[in-house]
């Protein structure tokens, strides 16, 4: 990263919804990590929803104000976490915490996570009041969002493409335009291209503070994670199947469940790992980029933060994406695959432990990725250094504060 630069009294507030797993709230502060690093005099603030957001360290002049949680379905709806309130009053609650978050920090640059209108439109109340504001703001998407048709199903029912050519002023993707488009297949508003940003994969460095100093884990071994855990159950035991198998196979693996695994799923797998040499089962651990680095190889799901930490570290890699209820990780893993930056099979491939045996004697013999990435594929930290310098250096004074309503001065004053 080039030398620090001063930008003076700078505010950037970013909006992670976070509803099922990790990867939101930490790819936002990667970026925020980024942005207090390159540029003193600018103060990062992210909205989330992730229920273990104060689980993660933060640098000087990066905070983070907690909204309230919503778990999402495997069927893609939405629930409250909570017994005695409803969905609805969740969603007014997160509605208008943002909007008054808004409009006391007044920031110059609004930085959204994925979701252009945020969790079922909670954000255009504050869109609104921002782009009346002069507020710049960008919308930050994926390599991958998800199979054309899939996505164009759930953004036409809300005019999703036509509101992002109304509300942002950039539109970021995390990714080289050579990997994948993921508005490709879509029916783009004329001009909405224009605003497109692809800014290359987000490089990760590893944290000061190694996990490596806290787990007592061998100094060679294959990470096995699944991003959260929520859905992730499956592939370790899918793991641990092949191992059965093959009780020859004493290679050390050390593998993550993540922080949203249920119980009953937990004690299975630590039981079943009990009675095979040479395995180690993590529950948590918020530092995975020092734990990814450590690894000789790596087996995932293929979500964004893993794929690019594989990357970053220049890991081989094992990919079982997820395929419902988006195809999101399928793409990126078959992509991936194509251009030889890591192996895949798909959940019924690696359902069958000789399949999966197949697969893991394979890993220790694939090439590093290094070999198959261009000069800026890793840049995309960079290249969002540059524009929010850009973007700051074209906004108009800061804005006037903002009225509001007795009603809202009320419940945030209780």
């Amino acid at each position: 990263m080039p030398s620090t630069k001063r930008l003076e009294h700078v505010r950037i507030l970013m909006y992670s919804h976070d509803t099922f797993g990790l990867g939101h709230f930490r790819r936002c502060r990667a970026i925020a990590h980024a942005i207090v690093g390159r540029f003193k005099g600018v103060s990062v603030v992210i909205v989330s929803g992730s229920q273990i957001a104060g689980a993660f360290d933060f640098r000087a002049r990066v905070d983070f104000v907690k909204i309230p949680s919503v778990i999402k379905l495997y069927n893609g709806e939405y629930d409250s976490i909570g017994e005695h309130i409803s969905i609805d009053e969740i969603l007014m609650m997160r509605k208008q915490i943002i909007q008054r978050t808004a409009e006391v920090f007044r920031p110059d640059v609004f930085i959204v996570d994925k979701e252009p209108l945020g969790l079922q439109g909670e954000l255009e109340p504050t869109l609104e009041m921002l782009r009346a504001a002069n507020t710049r703001v960008v919308l930050g998407l994926r390599d991958v969002m998800d199979a054309p048709n899939l996505l164009d199903k759930e953004w036409r029912k809300r005019d999703v493409l036509e509101k992002m050519a109304k509300y942002y002023d950039r539109i970021w993707v995390y990714g080289p335009q050579a990997f994948w488009d993921p508005l490709q297949g879509l029916k783009v508003p004329e001009g909405l291209y224009d605003r497109l940003k692809f800014t290359g994969f987000l490089r990760r460095e590893v944290p000061t503070q190694s996990a490596l100093e806290v787990h007592h884990i061998p100094e060679e071994y294959i990470l096995v994670t699944a991003g959260g855990g929520g859905d992730g159950s499956t592939l370790m035991e899918q793991v641990l199947s092949a191992r059965e198998l093959d009780l020859s196979d004493d290679t050390a693996m050390v593998m993550v469940l993540g922080p949203f695994m249920k119980t009953e799923n937990r004690e299975r797998i630590r039981l079943r790992a009990s009675s095979l040499p040479n395995i180690t089962v993590i529950d948590f651990e918020p530092r995975m980029e020092a734990l990814l680095h450590g690894a000789s190889a790596v087996i995932g799901m293929c979500g964004y933060n893993t794929f690019c930490e594989v990357l970053s570290f220049n890991k081989r890699a094992l990919f079982v994406p997820r395929v419902m209820p988006r195809q999101e990780q399928y793409i990126r893993a078959n992509r991936a695959r194509e251009l030889g930056l890591s192996d895949m099979l798909t959940p019924e491939e690696a359902s069958i432990p000789k399949v999966m045996g197949q697969a893991l004697e394979r890993l220790v013999q694939m090439k590093d990725p290094a070999a198959s990435l261009r000069n800026g594929d890793l840049d995309g930290l960079e290249a969002i250094c540059q524009d929010v310098e850009y973007l700051c250096g074209n906004t108009v004074a800061a804005p006037p504060p903002i009225e509001v309503s007795s009603q809202q001065a009320q419940l945030f004053d209780q």
